[in-house]
């Protein structure tokens, strides 16, 4: 199988789409021939490689079986590609690229840019693919409310390469990275991109005033929402128990990931924005670290309750809570949970059985359009 694969989000630039699109092109070529077309430098670099890759796809595509798209907002590129050839565009959708939002921008650019992007983006670029792999059933779920054929539609969960993260890391060296000692403390842990959806500010205004005050929640990354849960910390007088550490290193990530407590990914339902699948608390799981995360959108998918993590519903104070001291409380449960989550995290979720699921989708593409 020769697929050409057309990426507007790839490392350096960090994020989720440019992680999993990297992770897919890389398994995807060990199983099948792969040319990958790789915006490596942002959105400001968008209106020069769109018509660049679009172009290079055409002058070769005879050499290819198939078209896949790292995510939904290049949809245009495999709508022009299906005008003059008839080989499979397939794309892969990741949640907020087909259910746009951004009320920063005000209500009527905000009403008319949507508008936009359902009728134009969803309503031609999209409906004229031929086949649709969603990383989450919200994004399986929204999609079809969007319009999108369910037949097109093919739900399959991010992948992660479980070697990556997991470390043989003492306590020391995450007592060394914070400055502090840690005896008779425990650490709760948040990683990743800091959206308002995230939950991170509703967790320290609602549940951090309700645990021990040996409690310290360390928050990893930075974000749109980083001013709003700083303020929030001050306001409810947690500057001691709070660590805003911004942006962090792959070698700090790991750290973190292999030396604190448990994970919490409290999100909260924010209207014109989801979580397409939740990568980060796989991440976590595949350190043996035991996570808590609400039963909401495409956590729902990374989480199974009991297995790998534990559900908690979004804005249950008293749920977050309770759980949070349980596992705090018992450390053998959590070695032994920890062990367990990892165990299932490998079983389902690795970059090789994820990429051959990929690849018989796209081959069933193929061999349909034949």
């Amino acid at each position: 199988m020769k697929i050409l694969f057309i990426s507007r989000a790839y490392p350096p630039v960090v994020g989720g789409i440019e992680n999993q699109n990297y992770e897919l092109g890389h398994w995807l070529s060990r199983i099948a021939i792969v040319r990958i077309i790789a915006n490596r430098h942002g959105r400001k670099f968008l209106p020069i490689f769109a018509p660049y890759a679009l172009l290079l796809a055409l002058f070769n595509l005879h050499s290819y079986d198939v078209v896949l798209l790292g995510d939904g907002n290049i949809s245009i590129i495999g709508w022009f590609i299906k005008i003059f050839s008839k080989k499979p565009v397939i794309c892969v959708i990741h949640g907020l690229d087909i259910n746009y939002g951004s009320a920063s921008l005000g209500i009527w650019c905000e009403k008319f840019i949507i508008l936009l992007h359902r009728k134009l983006w969803v309503g031609i670029f999209l409906k004229r693919l031929d086949k649709f792999i969603a990383v989450g059933n919200e994004t399986v779920r929204v999609a079809i409310d969007k319009g999108i054929t369910p037949e097109k539609i093919a739900f399959i969960p991010n992948g992660i390469d479980a070697k990556k993260f997991y470390k043989s890391t003492e306590r020391r060296e995450l007592e060394k990275f914070l400055g502090e000692s840690l005896i008779g403390k425990k650490v709760i842990l948040t990683s990743g991109r800091l959206a308002k959806r995230k939950g991170v500010a509703w967790l320290c205004e609602n549940v951090m005033p309700k645990l021990d005050e040996n409690t310290i929640y360390v928050v990893a990354g930075d974000g749109p929402d980083r001013k709003n849960i700083e303020s929030t910390v001050k306001k409810t007088n947690l500057g001691e128990r709070v660590r805003m550490l911004g942006y962090v290193t792959d070698e700090v990530r790991d750290i973190l990931f292999n030396t604190c407590d448990v994970f919490v990914q409290p999100n909260i339902k924010i209207l014109g924005d989801m979580e397409g699948f939740g990568i980060s608390v796989i991440e976590a799981a595949s350190c043996k670290l035991p996570v808590i995360a609400s039963n909401l959108e495409g956590l729902k998918d990374a989480i199974k309750d009991r297995q790998n993590g534990f559900l908690v519903e979004p804005y249950d104070v008293d749920g977050y809570v309770k759980k949070i001291n349980e596992l705090l409380a018992d450390d053998v449960f959590r070695k032994e949970f920890g062990e367990r989550a990892r165990k299932y995290v490998v079983d389902n979720y690795s970059w090789e059985k994820i990429s051959r699921r990929y690849l018989e989708e796209i081959e069933k593409a193929v061999s349909d359009k034949k």
